[in-house]
């Protein structure tokens, strides 16, 4: 009799374990606890007590089957798989309100619960529509399907794209707004100026600077001497009018040359100018003029550069390539070599100019910028003549070549 007392109350434990588990614990996304009502709540305890008073009243007589599976039939929470699901929001679900199964594995009607809408069974199967979960029916008897494309942030073949998911298109683009923000708040025309002068500040405006890259005293060894490279100009971003000069000479003996170029600048980019003008030669006589055109700018890694012929009135021609880079040491300490070749495509006997590379000069000065415009600085001068040019210093008593250390000043404003 203790027996068959402990298989009834055994018997809902064991029917509430296979149906246990299709608990959507494993689902992805749901995080589920244990099933603990049946534990607490202790459904068999009653069944039990009600043997024990028919047994007493009744010795000899067996429990009907019928009395034995009434505890089977009454659903529990975990005969649904649904135990763990009563922390989720808006499924508070008492065990109270559950209807009953015809089956554990016939699947799960959900129409009760709070928030949830259950269409048609098929295939002996129930379908749930639990918030943000699209779950098909089960068919057949087979393990149900969790169909989760309209959870956030997921999505599933077959159902439509959304958000950043859609296909790209090749509508235009929006025009952009014609009016002016400021005009709904200042009206009949007061931020017309304030435009112009947004304008002006911006590449409309006319701006100027004058520059000395060198202006220097050169000691030689029994002739020292000075020199000079300048520009000035004055525009705006894309056209200016540009002013060069340059020159040397010794002193107790004057100007052995000097120059000026007067050129129009156009911008070819932001990094290059392309220039045309006349040059006039005051030293060395007999003076000449000529049509100049060239190129200046920046190119890679910064280097400062300048290229230009020259066409004489007397029909010769003559090139010069030069250039400088400013290595920075520190904010206010910068070396600057510096390298200028002159070329002449025949000899000029008046001017003692030599076809051929005529003269060539480097330099290596170390400044230091007090002010941006203000850079004091030291370094050395090599120069050398070449080819006819040689021929003609020498005929004249001149050094071919020279070394000198230089001392000067970097300034412009």
């Amino acid at each position: 009799m203790k027996s068959l007392l402990l298989l009834i109350a055994a018997a809902p434990l064991a029917l509430a374990v296979p149906a246990n588990a299709q608990s959507m614990q494993n689902m992805p996304g749901m995080n589920m606890p244990m099933a603990q009502p049946p534990a607490k709540k202790k459904p068999a305890a009653r069944p039990a007590r009600q043997a024990k008073r028919a047994t007493a009243a009744k010795p000899p007589r067996r429990p009907a089957p019928t009395t034995r599976r009434a505890p089977a039939a009454k659903p529990k929470p975990a005969a649904h798989g649904m135990s763990g699901m009563g922390a989720m929001p808006g499924m508070d679900m008492p065990a109270s309100r559950l209807p009953a199964a015809p089956d554990a594995h016939a699947g799960h009607d959900m129409s009760s619960m709070p928030g949830m809408a259950t269409p048609e069974a098929a295939g002996g199967a129930m379908k749930h529509d639990m918030p943000g979960m699209n779950m098909p029916s089960d068919t057949g008897g087979q393990p149900m399907q969790h169909d989760m494309s309209s959870m956030p942030g997921m999505s599933m073949a077959g159902h439509g794209a959304g958000g950043t998911s859609l296909a790209p298109g090749n509508a235009p683009a929006p025009p952009p707004p014609s009016d002016h923000y400021a005009d709904r708040i200042y009206g009949n025309g007061e931020m017309a100026a304030s435009r112009t002068m947004l304008h002006n500040e911006h590449g409309g405006s006319s701006t100027s600077m004058i520059l000395f890259n060198l202006a220097e005293y050169q000691v030689r060894n029994g002739r020292d001497g000075y020199r000079w490279d300048g520009e000035a100009w004055f525009g705006k971003d894309l056209d200016r009018f540009v002013i060069k000069t340059e020159g040397e000479g010794a002193f107790r003996e004057g100007v052995d040359s000097a120059e000026v170029q007067a050129l129009y600048s156009r911008a070819l980019d932001p990094y290059w100018n392309v220039q045309a003008g006349v040059r006039y030669d005051f030293k060395p006589n007999p003076s000449r003029t000529y049509a100049t055109i060239g190129i200046e700018g920046v190119a890679p890694y910064w280097f400062e550069t300048e290229a230009a012929l020259f066409l004489s009135n007397k029909g010769e021609v003559l090139g010069r390539i030069e250039g400088y880079y400013d290595q920075r040491i520190t904010q206010r300490l910068i070396l600057q070599p510096r390298v200028e070749l002159n070329l002449s495509a025949q000899n000029v006997p008046e001017t003692r100019i030599g076809s051929g590379l005529s003269n060539a000069e480097l330099g290596l000065r170390l400044r230091y910028e007090v002010r941006r415009e203000f850079a004091p600085y030291i370094g050395v001068s090599y120069d050398r003549k070449f080819g006819q040019t040689a021929d003609y210093a020498r005929a004249d008593g001149k050094d071919v070549k020279a070394t000198s250390f230089v001392i000067g000043v970097r300034t412009w404003f």
